[in-house]
Formats: structure tokens, sequence, C-alpha cells
């Protein structure tokens, strides 16, 4: 894997390019771009949701898995990464370079759409969606620990488990959610092809549905009383106002509860090329740019000024634009447009590099 948001294998790295091309596989392009569509349509939920208990269900049900598909599918795409050469240069250039980028130009629009205006630039301090950069840089650099310990999930499990009740982590480089988060990526560096197939089978796919719809009935159910903070990862269960035992509970169920709704939703991915599938190469840019477009329209007032979109009609609009935006965001134009930002060769930077 080379980028940020993964790549099928073969695709843009140094190796990629002097070996002979390998063929992407349509099923992950077309799972990263679902995906990405989802996060910015459930970020785009999140100003206009309040007093609507059908629109909380499915921020929930959404929020349950679609990080956690992303994460899986980056470990799996890391499985191969050693600390090798030009594997620490893909991982600085597409990883560390551009986490420093966004996160200064989000604390940029940050400084300038919040009143008062007070300009705070924090690399150590990950704002809104840059966090998985951060992260992903730890996640990957950590690869060869996880490939080496005889039993990696289980390890990763107590890690987060522990990460859910210790307030004093604090929020440097947003370090409650790398590890909280944690399993899921090692669970990627274990799986193979064979596990993907399984998932996508018709019995798998028919079973889907009614566990989807048992999923929302039940965020329904406990939507007035759920703290959707616990679906983010990124604090502990005594800041939540909870009993530190609960922090291990929620982390184990809601680890199972992602698990079996990632499981649903790769099922659903179709696994033949479709008009879509070239944008799954282009998820780094959806992912990292729609932020801009929604803090904006935030800060511009757009939703206090125009209530009408907390009315079912109104969210339904407000979807159908974040879909629309993050897919032209995804395109091959905005994807060379933003190289410099979100894939920079940096050659003169590295020993050896052409």
């Amino acid at each position: 894997m080379t980028s940020a948001i993964p790549r099928s294998p073969g695709a843009g790295s140094d190796a990629g390019r002097a070996a002979a091309p390998k063929k992407r596989e349509a099923f992950f392009d077309n799972a990263k771009y679902l995906a990405i569509v989802l996060v910015a349509v459930a970020h785009s939920w999140e100003p206009v949701m309040d007093g609507s208990r059908a629109t909380k269900a499915l921020y929930m049900v959404v929020y349950t898995f679609h990080m956690p598909a992303f994460i899986v599918i980056s470990g799996y795409f890391s499985r191969s990464f050693a600390a090798k050469p030009h594997q620490v240069k893909r991982l600085v250039t597409g990883v560390a370079v551009p986490y420093v980028v966004f996160e200064t130009a989000y604390s940029l629009l940050k400084w300038v759409g919040e009143k008062p205006h007070e300009l705070s630039i924090s690399l150590q301090d990950p704002w809104f969606l840059t966090w998985f950069l951060i992260a992903l840089f730890v996640w990957r650099l950590t690869t060869p620990l996880w490939q080496a310990i005889r039993h990696p999930l289980p390890v990763a499990l107590v890690v987060a488990a522990l990460a859910s009740f210790c307030p004093s982590i604090g929020n440097d480089l947003d370090l409650q959610r790398v590890l909280q988060f944690l399993p899921y990526f090692v669970l990627g560096l274990c799986l193979k092809p064979e596990h993907f197939q399984l998932v996508r089978r018709r019995e798998v796919r028919l079973l889907s549905v009614p566990v989807f719809l048992c999923a929302l009935a039940f965020s329904y159910w406990i939507a007035p009383s759920f703290a959707s903070a616990w679906l983010f990862h990124n604090t502990s269960a005594q800041q939540l106002d909870h009993a530190w035992w609960t922090g291990p509970v929620m982390e184990l169920g809601l680890f199972c509860c992602s698990l079996v709704l990632t499981a649903c939703f790769l099922a659903w991915v179709p696994g033949r090329s479709m008009w879509f599938t070239v944008l799954g190469t282009g998820t780094i840019c959806g992912y990292l740019l729609h932020g801009f477009v929604i803090k904006t329209a935030g800060f511009a007032g757009v939703f206090d000024d125009h209530p009408w979109l907390s009315a079912p009609a109104g969210e339904a609009v407000v979807s159908v634009t974040a879909a629309v935006v993050v897919t032209l965001l995804c395109t091959p134009p905005v994807r060379r447009a933003f190289r410099w930002a979100v894939e920079p060769e940096m050659a003169w930077a590295f020993r050896g590099a052409k």
C-alpha cells in the first residue's frame, strides 16, 4: 500500500513502477469509493441531525463501520511493509507530508472561520479528519512488530481496551484514536484474499440485509440515550462520565459490531469494474478535501441560516450534495491538481531517488 488511502497492490510504489504493473482489483477500489461517500455523507449529517432520531440512528450505523472498513483495507494493503527505503519514502511522502500540509490548512480554515480568531497550528493535535493520517503513519510504522508477534489481534485488542480507560493518554497525536482503532488495522494485516471472498458469498449478501435492518432498529431504539462519542474512539470512559470498566466493554462490543457491519458492507461491494471504480484511486483527495467544503459551509452559517435543512427533505438534499461533492473530489483531474500535496514525489529529499 502506497498512499494514505489504500491502493491496490503494485500501484504507485517505486517497486511497482520498476516491475511490470499488476492489475488493480476493482473490488477494493469500489469499496474505497463507497466508503468515502459514506464518510462524507455522515460528516454532512452532523450539523443537521439534532432532533432527528431517525438520522441519528442512521449516523450511528454508518459510523459503526465506515472508518473500520477503511482501516481494515488499509491494514490489508500494508502487509508487505517492511520499512525498506522505498517504503519509508512512500510513508513520508504519502502520509507524513500530507498530514503536515492538511493539518496546517485546516488550522488556517479554523482560524478564519471561528470567532474569536485565534491562530493555533499544532501538529501534535490533529483537527477534524487529519487524525487518520497520523494514525496510519503510526500503524504502518509498527507493521513489522505486529507481523512478528504470535497473536497480534488479541494483543491489539488488549491495547485498545486499556486505552479506553486511560484518560492520562491525552490529546497528543490523537493517541486515543490511534490505539482504539488499532485492532482494525491489525486485523487487516492478518487477512488473506480468501477472507474477502468469504464475505462476498451469496448467502452472506442475503444475510446482511436483515442484519442491517436489525442494526438500524436497535440504533433507533437507543438513539435518544446513546452518546455518539463512543463511536469516535477518541476519548476514555471516564471523560464520558462512565465507570472505567465500561471502556473495555464498549471497546470490545463495538469491535464485534463493527466487524459484522463491515462484513455486511463488503458483501454488497461490486467485484467488477463499475463507473465509479476509477474514483477509488482518488479517495485520498476525496477524504482530505471534502472537510473543507463541510467546515466552510458551517462557518458561513449555511446550516444555521437554513433550518429547513434539518427537515427530512433537507437532510436528503444535504446527503446527496455531500455524495456528489466527494465524488467530484475523487476524480482524476482533482487528483492531478492536488498531487503536490497528497502524493508529492520529493525526489530531492531522498538518497537514490529519481
